[in-house]
């Protein structure tokens, strides 16, 4: 809930989606009350000045959060006015530069803003069905959302810790400072064929339990063993690993566990391993543009993967380089009554061919060489 800097009326504005007026509903104010903890007390002028903030920087960090222009109506909290210190004060102790404060503020923005729209359409509204016949839904939401709010809000935290300290294990392992920005990733999309098609004929509630089904199957999968979700895209999943043998096993568990389900689409699956670029927990460049490529030209249930990609997965021993090394090796180990090398994975030339915008790449096929370990 950010304002307009020429400080228009306040009539007949909004705040968060709800009319900052009179007449709002009752049962609203309530609700807002309970979550955020406190009541009204000011308008945005008066908040960026019990902060010590511009109005300028002020309506940047709020824009940044996703909250909408509320001109200057009475409808911000102390717990508003606490941010806007906080944040400016990170700035004033020059621990972030103020681009770096609003780019803090817009992730958390876009990243909350998605949960809470989650939690409502998914979960608060099903919950907040009338027990009994005769109740409204407004006399069951407001005890509810009372018992809920701690828990919940004590959960997320936890997530929260967790994951940041995941991220920053990472990053502190990285091998030089260029490397906690620009890292060295396997990028894999994995793709449903055909979906398209699907959307025609399948129903609205039926297509949504399909991608919901797909986007849980590939979130558990890419978590258990090591990798790291980066966003989902309906009939797509993006995930990155530190390391090609963890993000091979990951394609291949999901083309297996897919191939199991007779309601699920047949997959197709690209990677590619060098160097990317992260922000706002989103990874870009050119690594990634090929993976996505290589996606769109991988048979049904298959993965394809780029050279470095490759030479990685041979280099670490998870793949020989081709099938004459592996029987040499074989052979060479049990004449010196050693175990032969076991390799996970197996790797298969395919035709070189230009690719729009990165010019000629060579695929490799991926394919399992054993069984996986359960």
């Amino acid at each position: 809930m950010t304002v307009d800097d020429t400080g228009s009326d306040a009539a007949g504005s909004r705040v968060d989606g709800h009319i900052a007026d009179p007449g709002e509903d009752p049962l609203a104010l309530r609700l807002e009350q309970l979550i955020l903890g406190a009541e009204r007390r000011y308008t945005p002028f008066q908040a960026a000045r019990s902060a010590g903030v511009s109005m300028e920087l002020a309506s940047r960090f709020w824009r940044a959060m996703g909250f909408a222009d509320i001109g200057q109506a009475k409808a911000l909290t102390e717990a508003d006015v606490l941010a806007l210190r906080r944040l400016a004060g990170l700035v004033e102790a020059g621990l972030l530069s103020e681009a770096m404060a609003v780019q803090v503020a817009r992730s958390t923005g876009q990243t909350t803003a998605r949960l809470a729209e989650w939690q409502i359409d998914s979960f608060l509204e099903g919950l907040t069905e009338p027990p009994e016949p005769g109740m409204t839904r407004t006399e069951v939401t407001y005890p509810l959302i009372e018992l809920l709010l701690p828990e919940l809000e004590e959960f997320i935290v936890y997530v929260w810790r967790r994951q940041l300290a995941a991220a920053t294990g990472r990053v502190v392992q990285a091998a030089d400072d260029e490397e906690m920005v620009d890292r060295r990733l396997a990028v894999c999309f994995a793709d449903l064929v055909g979906f398209t098609r699907l959307t025609r004929r399948m129903e609205e509630e039926e297509l949504g339990e399909l991608v919901e089904a797909f986007e849980t199957t590939a979130a558990d999968l890419v978590a258990a063993n090591g990798g790291r979700l980066v966003k989902t895209l309906g009939d797509e999943v993006l995930y990155a690993a530190d390391e090609p043998g963890v993000a091979a096993e990951i394609a291949l568990r999901l083309i297996e566990t897919m191939a199991h389900d007779e309601t699920m689409p047949e997959l197709r699956v690209g990677m590619a391993f060098g160097t990317v670029t992260t922000r706002m927990g989103d990874v870009f460049g050119s690594t990634v543009n090929l993976a996505s490529r290589l996606t769109s030209i991988a048979p049904r249930d298959a993965v394809l993967v780029d050279a470095a990609f490759a030479e990685e997965l041979i280099r670490t021993g998870d793949a020989p380089a081709s099938e004459a090394e592996a029987a040499e090796a074989a052979a060479t180990a049990e004449k010196e009554g050693e175990e032969p090398p076991v390799y996970r994975f197996a790797l298969q030339p395919m035709w070189q061919r230009p690719v729009r915008g990165l010019g000629v790449v060579e695929p490799w096929l991926l394919t399992r060489r054993t069984q996986p370990v359960t």
